[in-house]
């Protein structure tokens, strides 16, 4: 399209709303795959939910973000202010985020479809994006569901191309030494389609919900499990 000088931003309304750019002079890669790194005069940072820390390079959390751009509160809701922005005035976007080591951004996932299995916390994004390249794969989705050991359980919804079949052992042993061994599914489910809103989105919520029936699992959540690390 002759499109030679296009960027990509991140941001949202309560951060004015760019808080990441990348440049056009970026390599293909940086200007496809990422969200840039910070713009000037303001600080992002990313941390784990549980506990607010910093994580290390390369490693998903939340996406945090400070600065002049950042809304000062939510018009007479003090409670929904005080949920986004903390002491600090560090604007918690519920986005999670991995920085690599150049300081460059990538949007993997939202905080609240997050796994946190055995203290690990698994981004559905980066399994579903390996998954999605199996060439009898049309779509997937990942859920984590609760586990009375781990807290969660990686659980893959998916939905093959037409007229052809594969076992989940065929799937596991395709993931096996290309992703790490705690991120490999153990439950599979294979769907004609998933839950969906009116306007199309998937809705994970209701995917955990069946499958915690059908499945006759028992075990903490995603939240209690986040309760019991912050005690």
């Amino acid at each position: 399209m002759n499109m030679t000088d296009v960027a990509i931003c991140y941001g949202m309304t309560e951060t004015s709303p760019v808080s990441t750019q990348t440049f056009v002079d970026d390599d293909e890669y940086r200007r496809c795959a990422t969200v840039g790194k910070v713009q000037a005069h303001l600080e992002i940072k990313i941390v784990d939910p549980a506990t607010g820390k910093i994580v290390p390079r390369n490693t998903p959390g939340e996406f945090c973000t400070r600065g002049y751009s950042v809304m000062l509160k939510y018009w007479n809701n003090p409670e929904a202010t005080k949920a986004v922005i903390d002491d600090g005035r560090w604007m918690h976007t519920g986005d999670v985020a991995e920085m690599d080591d150049h300081g460059y951004v990538k949007i993997v996932g939202r905080i609240k479809d997050m796994i946190i299995r055995g203290g690990e916390n698994i981004s559905p994004f980066e399994i579903e994006e390996f998954l999605q390249h199996h060439p009898l794969i049309k779509a997937v989705q990942v859920i984590g569901v609760p586990d009375a050991k781990y807290g969660e359980e990686v659980m893959a919804w998916v939905v093959l191309k037409n007229n052809v079949t594969i076992t989940p052992d065929e799937l596991k042993a395709h993931c096996k030494g290309q992703i790490a061994t705690y991120k490999i599914p153990k439950y599979w489910k294979f769907v004609d389609d998933f839950p969906t809103t009116v306007t199309g989105k998937v809705r994970k919520i209701d995917m955990r919900e069946i499958s915690t029936k059908e499945l006759g699992l028992t075990g903490y959540g995603q939240k209690d499990i986040r309760a019991e690390i912050i005690k």
